[in-house]
């Protein structure tokens, strides 16, 4: 399918855009803070572009960021129904030993050969950053740590995250264990975005489990109401790193930032992060997923035309005052044939600022068009005939 071949431009989103963006002042957008970290990204979360970044591409140990990864999967497998969160899990020796209580990082204090839930652990892994939980729900899912780090590393390659690679289920220094704090945003977004349900884990300040309270480390959920996760790490190779996302008036951003000072340095710097994001950048959001943005015409069915909008909410953030400058076209595909179903691309969109393409989204089919009866069949095929010669 040629789409720009046979593009219809249209100005899908003027009348949209000028209404509610008029009044959007144009305003110098001052230069991002500058952080005392090695690397770090602020991204909008409901497009996945990155706003601010340093190093963001830079391959570093990411400590216990790692069990972002961990968790992610854990909660996926229980979305496909391969475990349950009430499944019963024994602790083996190598969970005990290489992250219990005697090995001296963080951990659940799971004793040897007990069983704990799924669940138990995933609040373990997530908010007290247990090794012990993590290499426990690693061996349930994958039968051993190793075989897990390779499902680690499938999900990461899946999700786009091209910096990473995993070794292990806790983050725990390996010279071929990395990732970037560009992927750790991806992973955020990707957490957030597919399973709501146990992303709330993540805004949880503490954690009871046989009589030990955990706090979380994550500074933020206490300072600011409006953080709502992730998740820190620090090993001494790697430094002192935070994933925190938060919602402010309806936009979400994400920042990762590696390599800080200490606990409380990490918690500031990422705080400068979100404070920028939010001040000097706006989310608008101009079609609803499954809303018409057009009609597109269809050729050889029971109906000469087919409902098309998008398949996901049509956001985007910019700086304030340029949303206003934003321009977009629609190309719908004037070949269409039937039979056609719910969820088949019918054409696409495109938004633009100035010359730059700061989004495009596929234009789907809202309904089904059946396969015409055979006269109509027989005409739309002599007529797009000599379509293709004049087109």
């Amino acid at each position: 399918m040629n789409i720009s071949r046979f593009a219809q431009r249209l100005a899908l989103l003027a009348t949209l855009l000028i209404a509610p963006l008029a009044a959007s002042a144009d305003s110098a957008i001052p230069s991002p803070p500058q952080l005392a970290a090695k690397s770090y990204v602020l991204m909008d979360a409901a497009s996945g572009k990155v706003l601010v970044e340093n190093n963001g591409d830079q391959r570093l140990p990411p400590a216990s960021l790692t069990k972002l990864m961990t968790a992610y999967i854990a909660t996926l497998e229980i979305r496909k129904g391969k475990i349950g969160e009430q499944d019963l899990v024994t602790v083996s020796e190598h969970a005990w030993r290489t992250g219990g209580a005697a090995s001296g990082g963080s951990t659940m204090f799971l004793p040897l050969n007990s069983q704990v839930t799924v669940d138990d652990l995933l609040h373990g892994i997530i908010i007290q950053s247990g090794n012990d939980a993590s290499i426990a729900i690693a061996e349930y899912i994958a039968g051993s740590e190793d075989a897990f780090a390779d499902m680690m590393n499938a999900a990461a390659e899946r999700l786009g995250m091209k910096n990473s690679h995993f070794m292990n289920a806790t983050g725990l220094p390996h010279p071929e264990h990395y990732s970037s704090a560009h992927d750790m945003a991806i992973l955020a977004r990707a957490i957030i975005h597919e399973d709501q349900a146990h992303y709330a884990i993540y805004s949880q300040k503490e954690f009871l489990w046989n009589n030990i309270k955990q706090g979380n480390r994550n500074l933020l959920l206490w300072r600011d109401s409006t953080v709502d996760g992730l998740k820190t790490g620090h090993t001494q190779e790697a430094g002192y790193c935070l994933v925190a996302s938060a919602v402010r008036d309806g936009a979400r951003m994400i920042t990762s930032v590696f390599g800080t000072d200490s606990e409380k340095v990490r918690a500031a710097e990422t705080q400068k992060l979100l404070t920028y994001g939010f001040r000097f950048f706006e989310t608008q959001t101009f079609y609803k997923k499954g809303q018409e943005v057009a009609q597109a015409q269809v050729w050889k069915g029971t109906t000469r035309q087919v409902k098309a909008g998008l398949a996901e909410d049509l956001s985007l953030t910019l700086p304030k005052g340029q949303a206003k400058q934003l321009k977009a076209t629609m190309a719908l595909e004037p070949q269409l044939e039937a039979p056609l179903k719910p969820g088949d691309v019918v054409g696409k969109v495109e938004v633009k600022l100035g010359e730059e393409l700061v989004h495009t989204a596929n234009l789907i089919a809202l309904e089904p068009v059946e396969e015409g009866g055979f006269f109509r069949r027989l005409w739309d095929s002599i007529r797009l005939f000599f379509y293709g010669l004049f087109n």
